[in-house]
């Protein structure tokens, strides 16, 4: 299972660097400044989170249990909910589109399950004997 988190980590942290990149060098003549600020923070988040997977698929090479593909889970639809949706609000000011903006109540889920990703990231090293 380890693997497979650090896969995740490296596809994410590639498409962290692709979007980090779009953001600094072509959003800002696309949208207003405040909606590349939504966008960058999804970045941020994704890079913080690709080094929270990272460490879950190196732990679980030395402490293995399901504490930690719980953390590796939640910290990968974490940053599909909370990354995704603000890359998604960012698309949609981009095109103008209406109707869909209440894709923005999906950020906050994504939130929580950043945060049930590092608890079950402190309880499993915890646990660790």
């Amino acid at each position: 299972m380890h693997k497979n988190f650090l896969v995740w980590a490296a596809v994410l942290g590639a498409l962290a660097v692709i979007f980090g990149a779009f953001g600094a060098h072509k959003l800002k003549e696309l949208v207003p400044a405040e909606t590349v600020s939504t966008f960058q923070t999804g970045v941020t988040y994704q890079f913080y989170h690709v080094f929270a997977l990272l460490a879950v698929g190196i732990l679980f090479a030395h402490i293995p249990g399901t504490q930690l593909v719980w953390a590796g889970r939640c910290f990968i639809i974490g940053t599909i909910l909370f990354s995704g949706s603000l890359y998604l609000l960012t698309m949609l000011k981009m095109t103008d589109t209406v109707g869909l903006r209440g894709i923005g109540a999906i950020t906050p889920i994504g939130g929580v399950f950043f945060i049930a990703g590092w608890v079950c990231l402190l309880l499993a090293v915890l646990k660790a004997k």
